[in-house]
């Protein structure tokens, strides 16, 4: 494995890849606070379930 920056990646999609999980993430975090269920994440090496109020602010479209 490279310890180069994912921006100078040869191909040409991976540096997009990032924003694109973002947005993914984004939008399953608003699936879930508005019918009500919970996400799951790993934060510090631990699995953890979100949902209600740690879910974050959401948009409204």
């Amino acid at each position: 494995m490279s310890a180069r920056p994912i921006s100078q990646a040869k191909d040409r999609d991976l540096p997009a890849s990032l924003a694109a999980l973002r947005r993914a993430a984004a939008a399953a975090r608003e699936t879930a606070a508005r019918t009500g269920t919970a996400v799951v994440v790993v934060r510090n090496q631990k699995v953890v379930r979100l949902s209600g109020p740690a879910l974050g602010p959401t948009r409204e479209h």
